[in-house]
């Protein structure tokens, strides 16, 4: 995959781990599809994904940390490089996949403290994103983590309390975050510049 695609001016944004590239067929995909159709089921508008800024974290997949090179030189530069192209553009919604490209944007928006590999386990991703459904703030780039790793069924099964079940049951992940993401952007829908004309 290339190391970028899409517009970097278009208000929806992808960070993906280069290790991991089929993340965006296996997650983003189906996510996307339950966000189109809340989307158009509320609005009769669908989200025009042409130009959808896709990017790797990192230019390297051998440079991607572990728990023994956890942020080398390498990642530091990518991280500077990244922070220039996100202040200079503002998305506004900045999905992550998983534990690294997500604490990668932790680092890029210089949020403390800085965390290992170990700390973004499934139900800590979980609290991430319900507080960043929570705290969305259209005037601001809203960093949205999503899991890099869903069971076949779409089906999240983790521990009693975290942010991808409801009312005791699991909850298709899906549907869930799409639903949440989709509930966002309808909520702004004339601030965001994405819809098919």
């Amino acid at each position: 995959m290339a190391k970028e695609t899409g517009e970097r001016t278009y208000p929806i944004w992808l960070l993906v781990n280069p290790k991991h590239p089929a993340v965006r067929h296996f997650v983003w995909t189906p996510v996307l599809s339950e966000i189109q159709d809340k989307v158009y089921r509320k609005l009769n508008k669908r989200i025009d994904t042409t130009n959808i800024f896709i990017r790797n974290a990192v230019s390297d997949s051998s440079i991607v940390p572990n728990t023994q090179n956890w942020w080398g030189a390498e990642v530091t530069k990518e991280i500077q490089l990244f922070r220039e192209i996100a202040l200079e553009h503002k998305p506004k919604i900045l999905i992550s996949f998983g534990a690294f490209p997500y604490e990668f944007v932790r680092r890029v928006y210089e949020i403390k403290p800085e965390k290992g590999p170990k700390a973004w386990g499934n139900s800590n991703l979980g609290d991430e994103f319900g507080r960043s459904i929570e705290n969305f703030d259209i005037n601001k780039t809203n960093r949205i983590p999503l899991l890099r790793r869903v069971i076949e069924s779409g089906k999240f099964i983790d521990d009693h309390d975290n942010n991808y079940q409801t009312n005791g049951e699991n909850e298709n992940y899906f549907h869930y975050v799409g639903s949440k993401i989709a509930d966002k952007i309808i909520e702004n829908k004339d601030s965001l510049n994405i819809w098919i004309r």
